[in-house]
């Protein structure tokens, strides 16, 4: 059987970029992926924003590794000639009954760091946004877009480069925890056994399932897997905004907002429709046409002239919950290898949106959890 210092499993933004981290320190690395491409689920179904770091409570994983990933990436991407544009973010209150929450909101933006945030009020919104409709505003210059396909490839050529390996339609199927490692059964093709010293769980919407399928771990330890779909509506013409565009933010989510691509295209999402896999695991994927007046009364909301026949099925993704609608919002949870039942096992849980802007940040803080 052979053995293998780190396996991670799972090649979507988290483990490309705990790959790249771990071969850049020395580590041998082999990254797992149950699919035929790299970022096929979460990480190429997502607004592509690089987030500022406003919404998450303080001392949170995803407040401080949002803040520290959001520099990390906006450098990386500038070393790697990888397209971004730092168009800024305006969170918006709709009516004078939002306004307290948009305030609270502020200051938690300033107690995670973000000092760059400043407070509008409807005139100075306008001057930004002619066509915007609110009663106050937020603004984040550091909120941005980047080429996402670009940025997951990036990650795998510095993993490659530093002899990381990359086994695509390769299914980890079960694994049990021993005392100088994990024993993993590999499938596909041509199916194997590896021992890693070290296994990460960077499954995204399966790491829980596949955590049930290792033998030997803490399963109180384990949380459960819940499915929020998110879809997403595009703009035909013309956006009428330069920046992003957010409400309030509601329970399970940001609200359906605008945001931009780098072509200029706009799109409107995710709302929230709580979902589950069929007994393949397979998700569904499709837009529901009937969805779009659902979204014209939330839209009108902060741009009035929206009309019906402006908005065309986009695409939708899923985020990897790990509590139940109608539960308050959850932090990432990374469950190492103190805690995990073995001292080889580390798992990653969770990791939903600021997910893409912590990639980098996460990295760094899972390989100081695991030395050599």
């Amino acid at each position: 059987m052979e053995k293998v210092d780190v396996v991670i499993v799972g090649a979507g933004v988290i483990g490309l970029a705990l790959a790249r981290q771990f071969a850049q320190s020395g580590r041998e690395v082999i990254l797992l992926e149950s699919a035929h491409a790299i970022g096929t689920e979460t990480s190429a179904r997502n607004s592509e924003v690089i987030h500022a770091g406003l919404y998450y409570p303080e001392g949170s994983l995803k407040a401080s590794l949002c803040v520290r990933g959001r520099e990390l990436l906006y450098n990386y991407c500038a070393e790697k000639n990888i397209a971004t544009r730092r168009c800024g973010k305006l969170v918006i209150a709709s009516t004078p009954e939002q306004i307290p929450v948009l305030q609270a909101l502020y200051q938690q933006a300033l107690r995670n760091g973000c000092d760059e945030v400043e407070q509008l009020n409807p005139s100075q919104t306008r001057a930004l946004e002619p066509k915007l409709h609110c009663v106050a505003a937020l603004h984040s210059p550091m909120t941005g877009i980047l080429d996402s396909h670009t940025y997951l490839h990036a990650l795998l050529g510095d993993a490659q480069a530093a002899g990381a390996g990359l086994a695509r339609a390769s299914p980890l199927e079960a694994g049990r925890c021993e005392v100088a490692g994990v024993v993993l059964d590999i499938g596909g093709r041509e199916p194997t056994q590896l021992k890693a010293k070290l296994l990460i769980n960077a499954a995204g919407l399966w790491a829980p399932d596949l955590a049930h399928h290792i033998t030997g771990l803490n399963r109180r330890r384990i949380p459960p897997a819940y499915y929020a779909k998110g879809n997403y509506f595009s703009l035909r013409g013309k956006p009428p905004f330069n920046r992003l565009i957010y409400p309030i933010p509601v329970q399970g989510g940001l609200g359906i907002h605008m945001t931009l691509d780098l072509t200029g295209q706009a799109r409107f999402g995710p709302d929230i429709e709580w979902t589950v896999p069929d007994h393949d695991r397979k998700l569904d994927y499709a837009v529901n046409q009937n969805k779009k007046s659902g979204f014209i009364d939330e839209i009108k909301r902060y741009w009035p002239q929206i009309e019906e026949d402006m908005l065309s099925p986009a695409y939708s993704g899923i985020r990897p919950k790990i509590a139940p609608a109608g539960s308050a919002a959850t932090d990432f949870i990374c469950v190492g290898p103190q805690h995990s039942g073995s001292p080889h096992y580390l798992g990653l849980y969770g990791i939903e949106s600021p997910g893409l802007t912590a990639s980098l940040a996460l990295a760094e803080y899972v390989h100081r959890l695991c030395p050599p």
